[in-house]
């Protein structure tokens, strides 16, 4: 590990390396160490293509050691929750025992105040301006502050899938019946052969009635990634107005908001960019503030304010605080070379089994469609079972997926996550495919 002589030294460097981010208390020893073997592993392929880098393994051994994940269970669940690395649960620590020294004091007066730099390193990461991010605790309640404070009337429609996440599914059905709007919606295809099948239709389910579309960026069940601006451009050229549902986009692959054209984005920051569990965030385009409700009232003098939405009463600092160290971990190994090592691992799995008899997806293999979620079967063998089987034999977490246009079994892997767990697994699918599930 790099040594520093100084803290001083070690907040200049840690202040270069985050790109503006070294307010963030970063003068840790710890912290400073730990982030420092990430950024010297970087240093020593900076040379190299996000391509290139996806397969060297020294450098994500390097990555991989920064967590403290257990090897005693393979993780192929991060979709729904990530581990952070160290540097953010030692900041997290960190930050809350300073919380806890005189809290009224230090928790509002000292800490409270520095989650505009954490406002400002989101930004830059999605590409807009501060005054249109706000701190929340997940991507559903960026969502639902979302869906229940835009004004609609009876009639109204609002068109999304029968794919999408049911909370959200569950919060427009609650306004259907109490308000009389309509939810229509669609299916479109399962990994389909042209991504634009998706758009088209979503573009044949608008009407003169449609007021808003709400549409995933990514599918939490299959990991498709949908042509979000073809759909967000549409809508605008019928006035219509988009909501993206970002739950298990943000800091996957590698976007910005220009590159999505939505209204409204809302997503978690404990999957992809491994920031504590219960923080999200929320973007609204600036001249929407306004008339979008604050889901906990907030006084008319913030009416304009992005910050109207993060009017939750007491809430800790720390969580919020240790979302800079994420950020800075992000931003150490790059949003692009992130993408192309998530699709790597995901291709490895899937290449490999992508041949064996009774083996199908229910994922498309192209790039621009999917990225580190992807979802398999195995012809007569039913998914809950098999996932059972794999946690309860041999320590492989998956996510089996039963819905009623599909079943499978949800793989994700995640940075930390080695070769030599992918190939277990598919050692064991193999098995199970040629032989079937062993009777207990």
């Amino acid at each position: 590990m790099r040594k520093f002589t100084n803290d001083i030294d070690r907040r200049s460097f840690l202040s270069a390396a985050g790109k503006g981010l070294g307010l963030m208390a970063l003068s840790s020893a710890t912290v400073g160490s730990l982030f420092a073997d990430v950024s010297a592993a970087g240093k020593a392929v900076e040379h190299l293509s996000a391509t290139e880098i996806a397969a060297n393994e020294d450098y994500w051994t390097a990555i991989q050691q920064a967590f403290s994940v257990t090897r005693g269970i393979v993780n192929l669940n991060n979709g729904g929750v990530s581990p952070s690395p160290r540097i953010v649960t030692e900041a997290f620590v960190r930050y809350t025992w300073q919380q806890e020294d005189a809290t009224a004091y230090t928790m509002w007066q000292l800490l409270e105040p520095q989650s505009e730099t954490i406002r400002t390193g989101l930004a830059e990461i999605f590409g807009c301006d501060a005054e249109e991010i706000a701190i929340t605790r997940n991507a559903s309640e960026s969502l639902e502050i979302l869906l229940l404070g835009m004004d609609f009337k009876p009639g109204d429609e609002i068109v999304t899938t029968t794919q999408d996440y049911p909370r959200m599914l569950t919060t427009l059905r609650q306004r259907e019946l109490r308000e009389g709007l309509k939810l229509k919606l669609i299916k479109i295809p399962i990994a389909p052969k042209d991504i634009n099948d998706i758009a088209r239709a979503y573009e044949q389910a608008i009407t003169p009635r449609t007021k808003l579309v709400l549409i995933s960026h990514q599918i939490n069940v299959t990991g498709q990634i949908n042509p979000v601006k073809r759909v967000c451009e549409y809508a605008r050229s019928k006035g219509i107005e988009t909501i993206v549902d970002g739950a298990h986009s943000f800091a996957q692959f590698d976007f910005k908001h220009e590159d999505l054209g939505c209204d409204y984005f809302g997503t978690s920051l404990h999957k992809w960019l491994y920031a504590p569990k219960g923080t999200g965030m929320l973007y609204v385009r600036r001249e929407k503030i306004p008339k979008v409700w604050a889901l906990m009232a907030s006084e008319d003098k913030n009416k304009n304010d992005i910050r109207k939405f993060e009017e939750i009463g007491t809430h800790s600092a720390a969580m919020r605080l240790a979302i800079g160290e994420a950020v800075l971990f992000h931003n150490a190994i790059g949003g692009k070379r992130k993408e192309e090592r998530l699709r790597y691992l995901s291709r490895y799995w899937m290449n490999r089994l992508k041949d064996i008899p009774k083996v199908g997806f229910n994922t498309s293999f192209d790039p621009a469609q999917s990225c580190a979620i992807a979802n398999f079967k195995i012809d007569g063998i039913d998914p809950v079972a098999l996932g059972g089987y794999l946690m309860s034999k041999h320590r492989i977490f998956t996510t089996p997926i039963v819905h009623e246009e599909f079943t499978g079994i949800r793989i994700t892997p995640n940075v930390y996550t080695t070769l030599w767990e992918l190939d277990r697994f598919c050692s064991l699918a193999e098995a199970v495919a040629k032989n079937g599930l062993p009777k207990a």
